[in-house]
Parts: structure tokens; C-alpha cells; sequence
């Protein structure tokens, strides 16, 4: 994981920005958002999402990613809702969530009351399937309808993609974003040029995500350590009771510059 890390802070060190492309992206004081988020944390949850709440730190991965609480935010492929509850209430009087791409199960059991009852869903007609046998999903007919988000995050579903879905996805996120807005990016890692196998399947990648993002038009703002876990060797499925819990995520952050 040294040498992934190491390669993630060369591309960041010779990404095409200088301190002004720090412009556009949000400044306002964290306390408020962070405040809200506390209290979300502390709402009615699942007790299963609860107990995540130390690994997946997601205070301090939305502080990083610069999230306010007066923003517009899109969250793709929100699964069960776990960001998701708490993203609803936070926006829910001076910003805006919309979800979009695998929707069903927070459209069902989720959206509608208070503090869901403001959420939009997005790209209805995109088709996200996953052909009989194959691995990956697929992304057709994936714009968002939306050109002025603040923010556009995807937590732990880079890896479900094949090659054409996840570029459809990093394009429909450039088009949804104003000049300047942030996508957020969160994965488990996977050894640097490593080919499939049977045990890393839910990895991927980040300098090859890196590289896939930029090629959609974004340049790289940062990354963080946060997920970083040193004990988790890469050599496992994400799933195996010796790494749940427990994996290596790389978090990064991208810009919209000049679209």
C-alpha cells in the first residue's frame, strides 16, 4: 500500500494546479455542517449503520472533500441510504440531495418523509444492469439532467463498473457540475496494475481511477490518508471476516476547472 500511496502523491504533485484553483471550491466555516452532521449521526439509524460509523469516518471524508451544508450534492448509486441518511438532513434547508443510478432500495425504503421528503432522483432513464454472467455492471443512457451541482460523490462503487460504465459516469458527473465543483471519489484499493482475481474484485485501482477521472476532463485537487489501513494487506475480498470492516480506501478529491 506504501507504493500506492506514494504514486497517488506524484500524481497530486504533478497535477496541472497552482493555489488558484483553489477558487470556486467551498470555504464557509465547517462548524455548522459539521454540527448537522452530528446530529444526523445521532438520529433514529440502523443499528448496522451505526457500527460503521468509526471505520467509515464520515465527518472528517465530507470536511476533506470541502461538503457544505447551503450546497447542491448528487450521490450516485446511494445502495441502502448509508450516506445518504445522513446527506438528507444536513441539505435539507439551505442546500439541496438529489441520488441517481441504483435507486431502488432508498426510493422504497427511505425517500418521502421528513427529512428525505426533499431528495430528488436523478437520470431516470439511465440503465444500470449486469448481464447475465458477467462481473461488472453496465451504464447506459447515463446523464444526470443537471448542470449546476456543487458537489457529486460516490462512495465504495468505482469497482462495479466496467471500463464504458465507469467513463459514462465520470462524464455524467463532469456535465451535472458547475465550473469549479467537486467530485468525490471513495474505493477500495487494489494493488497497482494488478490483474482481476476471485479476491479483489470490489478493489480497485486509484491511480488507474485517477487517470480514468482526469481523462473525463477533471483535474486532481487531493487525497486523503483517512481510509488508510495498514493492516490490510490487499490480498483479500473485501468481504472475508479478516478484512471487513477493515479495508484500504483511497479517497479523492476532483475539480471541475473551465467546463
Amino acid at each position: 500500500m506504501v507504493r500506492v500511496q506514494s504514486i497517488v502523491r506524484l500524481f497530486v504533485a504533478f497535477s496541472v494546479i497552482t493555489w488558484w484553483l483553489g477558487a470556486g471550491v467551498a470555504t464557509a466555516d465547517f462548524s455548522s455542517t459539521k454540527q448537522k452532521l452530528e446530529t444526523a449521526m445521532s438520529a433514529d439509524r440502523p443499528e448496522a449503520d451505526v457500527v460503521r460509523d468509526g471505520n467509515r469516518k464520515p465527518i472528517e471524508t465530507l470536511e476533506f472533500l470541502g461538503f457544505r451544508d447551503d450546497m447542491t450534492v448528487i450521490e450516485l448509486v446511494p445502495g441502502g441510504g448509508w450516506y445518504t441518511r445522513l446527506l438528507a438532513p444536513v441539505l435539507r434547508d439551505e442546500g439541496a440531495l438529489s441520488v441517481a443510478y441504483g435507486t431502488g432500495r432508498v426510493e422504497e425504503n427511505l425517500l418521502g418523509p421528513e427529512p428525505f421528503d426533499k431528495v430528488q432522483v436523478l437520470g431516470k432513464e439511465a440503465k444500470m444492469s449486469r448481464p447475465e454472467g458477467a462481473r461488472l455492471y453496465v451504464l447506459e443512457s447515463a446523464s444526470l439532467g443537471a448542470s449546476k451541482a456543487d458537489m457529486v460523490l460516490t462512495f465504495r462503487n468505482y469497482h462495479n463498473f466496467d471500463d464504458a460504465g465507469r467513463a459514462a459516469m465520470n462524464a455524467a458527473a463532469y456535465d451535472a457540475l458547475r465550473d469549479g465543483g467537486i467530485y468525490g471519489v471513495v474505493d477500495h484499493t487494489r494493488r497497482h496494475m494488478e490483474s482481476d482475481d476471485t479476491e479483489n474484485r470490489r478493489r480497485f485501482d486509484p491511480v488507474k481511477a485517477i487517470k480514468e477521472i482526469q481523462s473525463a476532463g477533471f483535474v486532481l485537487v487531493d487525497y486523503s490518508s483517512l481510509h488508510f489501513r495498514p493492516d490490510d494487506e490487499l490480498r483479500y475480498e473485501v468481504g472475508r471476516k479478516t478484512v471487513t470492516g477493515n479495508t484500504d480506501r483511497w479517497t479523492l478529491k476532483f475539480k471541475k476547472v473551465g467546463g
